[in-house]
């Protein structure tokens, strides 16, 4: 209000039209596209040249119209025999976790009811919608690109407003099929594994079950996890705004979790640079509880079958582990690694591979690592919340 009655007219229509253009840049002409590109990928993010226009106009397209995008994509990415694969994986990861609540001798009798009710409530959604969005009304053309986003907009836009008032839709996707990403959502109490995660090096038909554990497995605990975190404490078994937890068992809790914040808190990206525990708390908390509970749903799916075997020399405990960092780790410039220090609520890459596998004694079992191995955290300072 201050800002509204302070500035001039004109200085608001500066601004928002330099809003307008800074939105759409990526989508208007060559100059600005190359302008867009030169401050936000060059220069914030190190980028050393542009994504082809091909790849671009793909992305844009699964943005404005992603499950038009996303059944093309399934019927040649995501058969009917991967999805299978991955319902099992998931039922095994929720096993994991309930016997984990049930068997944690500081959580009290109160808030473990509490915890495995909104658990049997979670609802997984794997690879696709089960009812397509229809696209009949959107209007797309080839006379201009900008007309098309526009359009993909306010389709949109208007979907959205026309939920309004009517019973909650569960079976709604908030990402894309194609969309290389997981998620937890609280007011929904479900957990989103798209198709375009669900590919190699995260997930393979045809892998093994600890290649598959190891890194698809990590990230569904991960995400199941966060149904009971900090910030997922918060709502019910139905979504509803309601904290379950006793005081006490709260306070064990946030003790718990106050060893990774101090863990990640000596996570350094350069000299003189580390990550702030704090902000990257809850993802790390999820990344622990992920790879501990993937590790358990693998001996779950084992029970009552024969004992896996070697592959290239590989025990199955170390395909697993293997395989978490295959998936997880990665390389990134200094110039992303600075900017996700400051605000970005995930550690580097590097550091989620590291600092789970870390408090993990099943980790150093399975590579022989003594106890003064740097991949080996000190008993007083190993870390375990669930």
């Amino acid at each position: 209000n201050t800002l509204f009655s302070s500035r001039k007219l004109d200085d608001w229509k500066a601004y928002l039209g330099w809003q307008l253009i800074n939105v759409a840049a990526a989508n208007l002409s060559k100059d600005l596209v190359d302008a867009n590109y030169g401050f936000y990928g060059a220069y914030l993010n190190g980028s050393k040249e542009m994504k082809p226009r091909a790849t671009r106009c793909a992305e844009s397209a699964d943005n404005l119209m992603g499950e038009a995008v996303g059944k093309k994509y399934v019927e040649k990415y995501f058969p009917p025999a991967a999805k299978a694969r991955m319902v099992e994986l998931v039922k095994n990861l929720l096993l994991a976790m309930h016997e984990t609540i049930d068997g944690l001798d500081w959580m009290s009798p109160e808030t473990k009811k509490h915890a495995l009710e909104k658990l049997a409530t979670f609802k997984p959604k794997i690879g696709y919608p089960d009812k397509w969005r229809d696209y009949s009304k959107l209007k797309i053309g080839r006379a201009s690109n900008w007309a098309n986003v526009r359009s993909g907009l306010e389709f949109g836009i208007a979907d959205n407003l026309a939920s309004i008032g009517k019973p909650v839709d569960r079976e709604r996707w908030g990402m894309t099929p194609a969309t290389s990403d997981a998620s937890y959502n609280p007011q929904l109490n479900d957990i989103t594994f798209p198709a375009g995660i669900l590919q190699p090096p995260a997930f393979s038909a045809e892998a093994s079950d600890p290649v598959n554990y190891g890194a698809i497995g990590v990230v569904i605990g991960h995400e199941i996890s966060h149904g009971f975190d900090d910030q997922g404490a918060q709502y019910d078994a139905q979504g509803n705004l309601k904290n379950w937890w006793t005081p006490e068992d709260y306070k064990k809790f946030q003790a718990r979790t106050a060893c990774v914040a101090r863990q990640f808190d000596n996570y350094f990206v350069e000299p003189g640079l580390h990550h702030n525990g704090q902000l990257v708390l809850g993802e790390s908390i999820a990344d622990l509880a992920g790879a501990k509970l993937a590790y358990l749903a693998l001996q779950i799916s084992r029970r009552g079958k024969p004992a896996l075997t070697e592959i290239d020399g590989f025990s199955p405990d170390r395909q697993f582990f293997i395989a978490w960092g295959q998936f997880r780790g990665d390389e990134i410039r200094p110039e992303l690694a600075r900017r996700m220090i400051q605000g970005d609520p995930h550690a580097i890459a590097k550091f989620r591979v590291i600092g789970p596998l870390s408090n993990l004694v099943a980790f150093q079992t399975a590579f022989g690592c003594s106890d003064t191995s740097p991949m080996v955290r000190p008993i007083a300072e190993r870390c375990e919340v669930w």
